[in-house]
């Protein structure tokens, strides 16, 4: 009787054991203590919940849309911060995906002290952190610092004074309106830059990955280094970009100063309804995978990726 052969795993097939392995404390991390608070969570969104703290539970009484019905139409503040939001995240996710490549672009230049550059860039990481940024939310002097500057009158700046001589205020005109957004930017420049210390990572990972021998052959071929930039490093770069683009948009919209989810936490924990509370963070999260997903399919058409 022939043995049959055994068939050799393909390098392909490696990869994709060798990813499920790594995600795999992930997957079951997921199973484990997530899945059951998010079903508590849906459920709580539908009904109206009634803490009984003698019991150390609590009672579900089924409203059905009731939550959404007031998150949507009732309460007159969620739908606003949710168009600001995204109206500011279509600001700030391009200007950080920008900023990021460019900089990392540089980082990955030959020179001297490079490697403390690059800790200087990652340095906003560790500072943005949840701990630091709860710690700076509490110090009372940066407090009262930042209510001094929000009382001074914007016009006293400098991007103020330059805001009315380029006709940035006028935002009827079409000019007014893209001066705005560029000054949106400008002022938001700090904030930029410390959101771009992992995507500045990834993409400096992804420059360090395209072969020197490529570029060695398109400069024989006659290409300049705007040639190569547009047609080796962007898209060999690009499925990081992909990447680089999920992941800001999602901490963009789960940051700490985020308004949308000051709100869900102050129904939560100031008035103590849950049940209120767990419909804007589904809504807020419907949102999210909407605007990912079709994002997502956008840009992955035009993503290369090199076999």
């Amino acid at each position: 009787m022939k043995k049959r052969k055994r068939r050799k795993m393909t390098l392909h097939r490696k990869r994709q054991i060798t990813g499920y392995i790594f995600i795999l404390p992930l997957i079951l991390g997921f199973f484990m203590f997530l899945v059951n608070p998010l079903v508590e969570s849906l459920q709580m969104s539908f009904s109206n919940v009634k803490l009984q703290p003698g019991q150390g539970g609590f009672v579900l009484e089924p409203v059905g849309f009731a939550n959404y019905e007031q998150a949507l139409a009732v309460d007159p503040e969620f739908n606003r911060l949710i168009v600001e939001e995204i109206t500011q995240m279509l600001i700030d996710v391009p200007s950080i995906l920008i900023f990021s490549f460019l900089i990392a672009i540089l980082l990955n230049q030959a020179f001297k002290g490079r490697g403390l550059v690059r800790a200087i860039f990652f340095l906003p990481v560790i500072l943005s952190s949840g701990v630091i940024v709860g710690l700076d939310a509490e110090n009372q002097l940066l407090q009262e610092m930042g209510e001094i500057v929000q009382a001074e009158d914007t016009s006293t700046s400098i991007t103020g004074y330059l805001e009315t001589i380029l006709g940035a205020n006028d935002t009827n005109s079409m000019m007014g309106q893209y001066m705005a957004i560029i000054f949106d930017v400008i002022n938001h420049i700090y904030d930029i830059a410390i959101a771009s210390g992992i995507q500045i990572i990834i993409f400096l990972t992804a420059l360090q990955s395209i072969s020197a021998s490529t570029f060695e052959a398109a400069k024989i071929e006659g290409c300049d280094a705007w040639a190569c930039f547009w047609k080796i490093t962007l898209p060999m770069v690009s499925p990081m970009i992909l990447v680089n683009f999920i992941y800001t948009v999602v901490d963009f919209f789960v940051k700490s100063d985020s308004e949308v989810m000051t709100k869900i936490t102050d129904a939560m924990m100031a008035d103590l309804n849950y049940g209120f509370s767990s419909a804007m963070a589904w809504i807020y999260f419907a949102i999210i995978i909407v605007i990912l997903g079709v994002c997502t399919a956008i840009i992955s058409k035009k993503v290369f990726y090199y076999e």
